[in-house]
């Protein structure tokens, strides 16, 4: 594939550098300058050469898919086929220490697009359906930090941070103001809750998409009526059985969580999701091919209610959920493709990573632990989503950027947490001090540059920030508590250590035969606690 005039000018100035670091300093020249001199020479040349180099940058998050749900992670051919990520390990790398930084999806994505820990704020739990926007104006996100170093941006796919101002929520048949076009993102296209949760449409931009004014949209809590169906009222009706939970308001042969009535040409049918993500994506990369871009691209797959497209259905050897995940598959692939007919495909960093941790049944009768078999979700790790076990926040994480990131393995650790510090690092851009309060730099452990090492300590957390996880390299303490949804308080804290390297499954509670490092992990987790940030 023939370079941009972008790239080959940037890999002129990366080989000047290479040579200048290369060559050693001839004895008694007066002309050769000091080593502290001339590596802070060496440092400012190559910011500028990332600087104007300005990849695109695609970050692909699945939903619910956990670490051993994909063939380059250990899923069997027999089970699952994922032939398109896997292809992005094979050209990129893989890290076996790759994070979220929450066990659900609302807190990852907070942390994500805010690079703080979502446990810091308010309200950051998993979003209900009426939730006002969490991420609200005047923060400082990635998409503005991108934006900043002169990229377009998008998101495209589900959303959960909810929408509309604090005390009003989404005016559903108004603008759905602030939302993300008033975070840095220029365009958006959205499931505005997650698919579980009411209301089925599209949002783009401020507006739901082809709602008609004389078919209101509502959404509420409480039902509308004795009359209006529901997965209790009208069980014999469902296409998908519910199992807990899940059993409002029926769309598509599927009740919901929450209410809602009316916007009935503004509904979408579950099974062209993902199509529409990918085309969406195709036409809005196509329109700003020309120009640095960011796209957050946020799959549905795999969370509930799974229901891929026909065409999918019986293509994997464990029912929709092993459907869900080939689709979530055929839309990487189709990605890849989408950037290799626009001649973009050498000029742009692909991030794949995961919300959370798998979860099997979650409120629906899909078949999900039935066809299970001897695929193992989390891999080698306990827990999944909802859990600060490995499993709910240890996820596939894949770098790819071909002709820039040499393909292997890496043991570095890296969460999704940091790519608004690593990023904007990277392209040269300013964060204020007390913004991205959490998010580290380690871009070049994303790069798998020579040396470079990812964090050090790393906070996990589960839905409400009451269980955390604290790694610092072999070591992992759990911080076990209660949390009461009426007060906000958490209380009966208990904490365990474990060895990750001898007990990846944290089976074997350690911390009486390492009381010193049990004291010292608990030091580590209150100070990051108590100074309220992680990035100095």
């Amino acid at each position: 594939m023939r370079r941009t005039p972008r790239l080959r000018k940037t890999n002129n100035l990366k080989r000047m550098i290479e040579i200048k670091m290369n060559t050693p300093p001839k004895e008694n020249a007066r002309r050769w300058i000091g080593a502290g001199l001339f590596a802070a020479l060496a440092v400012s040349l190559a910011s500028s050469v990332f600087a104007d180099q300005k990849p695109n940058v695609i970050v692909i998050m699945a939903d619910d898919l956990g670490y051993g749900d994909v063939g380059c992670y250990g899923a069997k051919l027999e089970n699952v086929k994922t032939p398109n990520i896997d292809r992005l390990a094979e050209r990129g790398l893989r890290f076996t220490g790759g994070y979220s930084s929450a066990s659900t999806c609302t807190p990852t994505r907070y942390s994500l697009l805010t690079g703080t820990y979502a446990f810091r704020g308010e309200g950051t739990s998993i979003a209900g359906p009426n939730s006002p926007s969490l991420i609200q104006p005047g923060t400082v996100t990635l998409p503005e930090l991108m934006q900043k170093a002169g990229y377009q941006t998008a998101v495209i796919g589900k959303w959960h941070l909810g929408l509309g101002a604090p005390g009003k929520g989404p005016q559903w048949n108004e603008d759905l103001k602030p939302g993300p076009l008033e975070i840095g993102f220029d365009y958006s296209f959205l499931l505005p809750t997650t698919n579980d949760r009411v209301p089925q449409v599209y949002v783009e931009n401020h507006r739901v998409l082809n709602l008609d004014p004389t078919d209101p949209l509502w959404v509420g809590h409480r039902t509308p009526g004795p009359d209006h169906k529901t997965g209790i009222s009208h069980r014999d009706e469902l296409k998908m059985d519910w199992s807990h939970g899940h059993n409002s308001t029926i769309h598509n042969g599927i009740s919901r969580i929450g209410f809602y009535t009316g916007g009935h040409a503004a509904r979408f049918r579950d099974e062209d999701l993902a199509d529409k993500w990918n085309e969406k994506s195709e036409q809005w990369i196509a329109a700003n091919k020309d120009q640095p871009f960011f796209l957050f691209f946020a799959s549905h797959d795999i969370h509930v209610p799974r229901m891929p497209h026909e065409r999918f259905h019986g293509k994997s050897g464990m029912g929709f959920r092993g459907d869900a995940i080939v689709q979530f598959d055929w839309s990487v692939g189709e990605l890849v493709r989408i950037l290799k007919e626009q001649g973009l495909e050498e000029n742009t960093l692909i991030v794949f990573c995961s919300d959370n941790g798998p979860v099997l049944g979650d409120g629906y009768k899909d078949g999900a632990k039935e066809n299970l078999g001897d695929h193992q979700p989390a891999g080698v790790f306990s827990g999944g989503k909802y859990k600060i076990m490995e499993g709910g926040t240890r996820t596939p994480f894949i770098t790819c950027w071909p002709g820039t990131i040499k393909p292997g393995v890496s043991d570095e650790v890296v969460s999704t947490i940091d790519l608004a510090t690593s990023l904007a690092t990277y392209l040269g851009v300013e964060i204020p001090v007390d913004a991205c309060l959490d998010s580290i730099n380690v871009m070049g452990a994303l790069l798998g540059r020579q040396g470079a090492t990812g964090r050090v300590q790393l906070i996990q957390q589960d839905n409400w920030g009451a269980c955390l996880g604290y790694r610092e390299g072999k070591w992992k303490l759990q911080r076990l508590a209660k949390y009461d949804r009426d007060s906000s308080t958490i209380s009966d804290v208990r904490f365990q250590l474990y060895n990750l390297n001898n007990d990846p499954g944290e089976k074997k509670n350690v911390s009486q035969q390492h009381p010193e490092v049990f004291e010292r992990m608990k030091a580590g987790l209150q100070k990051l606690l108590d100074d309220g940030r992680s990035r100095h």
